[in-house]
């Protein structure tokens, strides 16, 4: 089905502590494609004994992987995003067989996650502490950054493959070892990362990777067990904040990314034509199943009805079909569950006034399957508030500056906003006045490896990418020296 040129990187076996192996019960949970419902692969369902005995083998490594000098951790940092560089394709195929993502935006993943990887190879080096001045003669202050020490990572199926490597690339730099749990739904791409990373040269325990489709059992190992000193998440706030208060038990560090609303502004003196791109990029990439896509589209009256039929024309050009199809660009939603909740969030648009410009309902071909769908809503729908997740644009009106701020700004979240204005001074105010962790102006597409990605309010805390981001897995030791 996968036509691989390297088959060893589809594996059936989970990664701990440096040997791959199945569930200590036997058990095992198909992993299948949403595309067409065909099984793609079959890995351990592991639980709590398993995860224990990852973060163990992950606390004998420790000492061994962060005495190693930053040269010698970027250098297999390095090694490790060659080795991701050269089987792109590979692990392309693989993604996308298992989240259902188009090969041409699966490709595109294993770049910006390998860049990740690159990245914190070079800011291994650069974890650069300081001298102070001190108030007190004959006395020096000294600030050195040391390894969090060992860490979980938990991330989500949309980007298996990108979650992944920006959560372990700054934990290997930083000198931590790290026990990941990937999502049920993709795991293949996590494993296929770990016999990468073997192959590299990451020694034993220092990254191990446990499959399971028992999240709760495994997610309370590693919150609760005293050896995990940090938990990086990314998922749903709901989620998040459970394993914040399950992680409170032993005051570990928190990383956490968690759901979004994003805004997405349109003033009258947008450029619409660059405008309809952005919307385009942010909300339809991956079926409109990422944490930072545009969930309202807060267009000025004035420009209204021209922004939505160039809108309208765009999303209409989207080609939904297999991943393997050569011209598809707009897949399937990852489960039934996913697909209800779409159905769901149409009819209460609809029926708290909304009108339906294109789409609505799920493709003939597949129940997974969602027509690119556009509507303009009332703030009384539960898509305001709501997170999409889907391929579903909702549009809404405002008249001035002031009003659209207030309407951005009236969620629990902060993760990503995104306007448009060839006006420098507004771009500075409501850049200024939104509250979001990350913020979009002129354009629809925002991550990359030298930012810092996260957000604020219930989006969650700490940041991932940039030299931020190495931090999150440094503690900071200060001494006191008498002279």
């Amino acid at each position: 089905m996968l036509d691989l040129a390297n088959p060893s990187l589809l594996k059936s076996r989970a990664y701990i502590d440096g040997r791959w192996l199945p569930s200590n019960r036997g058990a095992t949970f198909n992993v299948v494609c949403p595309s067409d419902g065909e099984p793609v692969g079959q890995v351990p369902n592991m639980g709590a004994s398993e995860t224990a005995e990852a973060i163990e083998g992950a606390h004998k490594a420790l000492s061994a992987w962060k005495a190693l000098t930053a040269k010698a951790r970027s250098d297999v940092l390095k090694a490790l995003f060659n080795l991701l560089h050269t089987n792109k394709l590979d692990l392309a195929r693989i993604l996308a067989a298992e989240s259902g993502k188009p090969l041409v935006e699966a490709t595109a993943e294993i770049a910006y996650g390998a860049a990740y990887v690159e990245w914190f190879a070079e800011e291994a080096r650069r974890a650069y502490g300081d001298v102070i001045p001190s108030n007190s003669p004959g006395s020096r202050i000294v600030v050195t950054k040391e390894p969090v020490g060992v860490c979980a990572a938990i991330t989500p199926w949309n980007f298996p493959n990108a979650m992944i490597t920006r959560k372990i690339a700054p934990a290997l730099a930083a000198g931590c070892t790290i026990v990941v749990k990937p999502s049920e739904e993709t795991p293949l791409s996590a494993l296929a990362i770990a016999a990468l990373a073997e192959q590299a040269g990451v020694p034993r325990g220092v990254l191990s990777v446990i499959t399971s489709n028992k999240s709760a059992e495994v997610g309370e190992e590693l919150t609760q067990n005293p050896l995990v000193k940090k938990l990086s998440f990314t998922g749903s706030t709901r989620v998040g904040k459970m394993l914040a208060a399950q992680a409170a038990s032993t005051v570990k560090r928190l990383s956490l990314e968690l759901g979004g609303n994003a805004p997405f502004i349109v003033f009258e003196d947008a450029d619409l034509d660059a405008a309809v791109t952005g919307a385009m990029a942010s909300k339809f990439r991956n079926a409109g199943q990422t944490c930072v896509c545009a969930n309202r589209i807060l267009v000025q009256r004035g420009v209204f009805d021209e922004f939505r039929d160039k809108l309208q024309q765009a999303a209409q050009n989207l080609k939904t079909g297999h991943w393997s199809e050569r011209e598809t660009t707009l897949g399937p939603l990852i489960n039934s569950a996913a697909a209800q909740k779409m159905d769901d969030l149409v009819e209460d648009a609809l029926e708290t006034g909304g009108d339906l410009i294109c789409g609505g309902k799920r493709h003939r071909s597949n129940t997974l399957f969602f027509e690119p769908t556009i509507i303009k809503a009332n703030q009384s729908a539960a898509a305001f508030r709501e997170e999409i997740f889907g391929p579903m644009a909702v549009l809404y009106t405002f008249d001035d500056e002031d009003e659209v701020i207030g309407m951005a700004n009236d969620v629990n979240v902060g993760l990503a906003a995104y306007f448009y204005t060839q006006d420098l001074a507004r771009s500075w105010r409501v850049g200024d006045a939104l509250e979001y962790g990350m913020i979009g102006i002129n354009t629809g597409v925002i991550s990359n490896e030298a930012a810092p990605f996260g957000g604020v309010k219930e989006s969650g805390q700490g940041r991932e990418g940039s030299k931020y981001g190495l931090n999150d897995y440094m503690e900071i030791k200060y001494r006191a020296i008498g002279l």
